[in-house]
């Protein structure tokens, strides 16, 4: 007798295979990561096609066979709208999908993580949220999985001596595992680390993500600068982080 497996899933990444079928990358509540085939999901007959789709929150059931896991059933559980209708929304959503396919390998439960994804989408796609202001929901889902596989930054001392920070001598260093002081900068012989320098608002930022304090984040303003070099020791984080 086949096993049939319910839970819920949701989904970040889609790919369309063969001429009518599809292939979709999902967190669950219950297994962790799953890649889900859906046959003949693009039908317009298809039972599946309403109850699943990219950035949908759903209960699905699905069989595992010899090579794969096929869907079976999927019901609707939450739409996120906004972020389905708004190009910029969407974007943030795929970057976060990507974020998901790099550092999340095999199948592992993990329920905190699922709730960052919820939370994550749900606050992408919250209609009071401003439009200059939906980077940082990446920025709030980016650093905050990186504290749950183990890649907590320092943020508040320094990472590498643990002295306090003086705001204007401020580094992030991903190999140190965070912010560094000027003088650990400057004793850095390494030539494959990484540091740059930062100033007192990423930090602050920072912080303030790895507090999940999403009130007062979401009302910061933030300039151009500070902009620029949260993107960049972000990227720096993913390089240092990345798994091989």
């Amino acid at each position: 007798m086949t096993t049939r497996y319910k839970t819920r899933a949701i989904v970040f990444r889609r790919e369309n295979v063969n001429e009518a079928d599809r292939n979709f990358s999902v967190f669950t509540d219950d297994f962790g990561q799953l890649d889900i085939f859906a046959k003949a999901i693009r039908k317009i007959v298809s039972k599946l096609r309403n109850g699943i789709d990219i950035f949908f929150l759903s209960e699905i059931e699905f069989i595992q066979g010899k090579s794969r896991k096929t869907l079976t059933d999927a019901n609707t559980i939450k739409r996120f709208d906004n972020i389905l209708s708004d190009p910029e929304r969407f974007n943030i959503a795929t970057d976060i999908g990507e974020v998901m396919g790099v550092f999340i390998k095999g199948q592992e439960q993990d329920q905190e993580l699922f709730n960052l994804l919820e939370e994550s989408f749900c606050k992408l796609d919250d209609n009071n949220l401003q439009n200059g202001k939906y980077f940082l929901v990446y920025y709030y889902f980016l650093w905050n999985i990186f504290s749950l596989l183990g890649y907590h930054s320092e943020v508040k001392n320094c990472a590498s001596c643990h002295g306090n920070l003086i705001p204007s001598q401020v580094y992030f260093s991903g190999k140190d595992g965070g912010v560094i002081c000027e003088d650990c900068f400057k004793k850095e012989t390494d030539s494959s680390n990484y540091a740059q320098k930062i100033n007192s608002d990423v930090v602050k930022i920072l912080r303030i993500i790895l507090s999940k304090d999403w009130q007062t984040l979401s009302k910061l303003k933030i300039e151009p600068l500070t902009k620029k070099l949260l993107l960049d020791v972000s990227q720096n984080a993913i390089r240092a982080f990345c798994p091989n």
